[in-house]
């Protein structure tokens, strides 16, 4: 392995590290579901350098799941937090 993907690896794998935690101890559900959001890009992120790495390109499918999981994800949680404001019913 080059000296790049394992900068590449270490550096992803810190983000998901602080992406974890912080979808575990976010103050609010919001913070939870954006820490949970920009694991899934770190994951894919981590799927293509793998790809890249072994100059196989059949793991392009698990990409493209991740991405339509992540975007209905985001948008689902979008909607169900669209209707609370923080403040109390008027």
């Amino acid at each position: 392995m080059s000296v790049v993907y394992l900068v590449t690896l270490a550096l992803l794998g810190c983000g998901a590290a602080a992406s974890l935690y912080r979808a575990g101890r976010g103050p609010s559900m919001l913070d939870r579901a954006v820490a949970l959001d920009v694991f899934t890009s770190l994951s894919m992120c981590g799927v293509g350098a793998f790809a890249v790495a072994r100059d196989d390109y059949s793991d392009l499918p698990i990409l493209l799941v991740l991405s339509l999981l992540g975007f209905v994800g985001s948008v689902s949680l979008a909607r169900f937090f669209s209707g609370q404001t923080g403040e109390g019913p008027r």
